[in-house]
């Protein structure tokens, strides 16, 4: 089985997509997927597809939509030369007391790997090895399509995850981006942070590391004026001033003075042509964010 929610939902059995056109049966399907190999309570479900405004049908509906994954299911299985013998949806989608259990039978899992990679990428930053983690973060971030359950409709349990899973990628893109301007690439990032900076407005680290990486590219006036930016947006929307770290940064740009644009190379990184530090690290949980557009 192959299950992927990081994007547009992809649920494959032996190869052949299993993911229902219906918009309830889907969701259905999601809740399950995110939660493979565990046990999902029908009420759960019901919760899910009704917001807590439980019909008299809820559980009799939550049934059939079940029993329509399972023929789904059935198809792909029929359509398999490698299916062992006897094996059937009800194996694959199994009911137990209080619920069901999508098994992916040790298939692939992209939340799974995203949070295998992302973690060694943290490891590797916690321990100073920067190109281990700038290569982890990255290939973590690539499991990424689009957002979570980018194409089912999303009640409260899968709206709440939705915003969990964009949370842990901004972490991991944050601290990718750390990496590889530790590694000297501050031009390399510049395009990349223009267009983060701008989709999410108030996101501090994000826009830290933008100044760092257009004062170390010779663009002084340029990094302060994103900082102006910013507060201005954060005074105006959310009645605060930069965080005590982001003026830091801001100060230490200021008294900097002009610098000449150093060479990209890793040698560089520990002795940066003007005294800027790296922005304070951002926080795995509770990042203020406001995404536009």
């Amino acid at each position: 089985m192959e299950i992927r929610v990081l994007g547009a939902l992809e649920v494959r059995v032996c190869g052949q997509s299993v993911v229902p056109s219906a918009p309830k049966p889907r969701q259905v399907l999601a809740l399950l997927a995110l939660r493979a190999d565990q046990v999902v309570p029908a009420r759960a479900l019901a919760d899910e597809l009704w917001s807590g405004r439980l019909p008299r049908s809820a559980r009799t509906t939550v049934q059939t939509y079940v029993l329509q994954l399972r023929d789904l299911i059935d198809r792909a299985l029929e359509r398999s030369c490698d299916t062992p013998a006897g094996l059937g949806a009800k194996d694959v989608l199994t009911t137990l007391p209080g619920g069901y259990r999508l098994n992916s039978d040790g298939g692939r899992v992209d939340l799974r790997e995203f949070d295998r990679l992302a973690g060694t990428g943290y490891r590797a930053m916690d321990g100073g090895d920067f190109p281990l983690a700038a290569r982890q973060l990255a290939e973590a971030l690539g499991h990424w399509r689009g957002p979570a359950f980018a194409d089912v409709p999303l009640g409260g349990q899968l709206g709440v995850e939705a915003k969990r899973l964009e949370e842990t990628r901004l972490c991991a893109l944050d601290q990718r981006i750390e990496a590889d301007l530790r590694l000297g690439r501050h031009r390399v990032l510049l395009a990349e942070l223009t267009v983060l900076v701008d989709r999410y407005r108030t996101h501090e680290s994000l826009h830290g590391q933008y100044m760092i990486a257009l004062h170390r590219s010779g663009r002084r006036g340029e990094a302060l004026e994103a900082y102006q930016r910013l507060r201005n947006t954060l005074v105006r929307e959310l009645g605060m001033e930069p965080s005590a770290g982001l003026r830091r940064l801001q100060r230490s740009i200021l008294l900097a003075g002009p610098d000449r644009a150093d060479q990209e190379r890793p040698a560089a990184v520990d002795t940066p042509v003007a005294p800027v530090p790296s922005p304070d690290p951002a926080p795995v949980r509770g990042t203020r964010l406001t995404r536009v557009g």
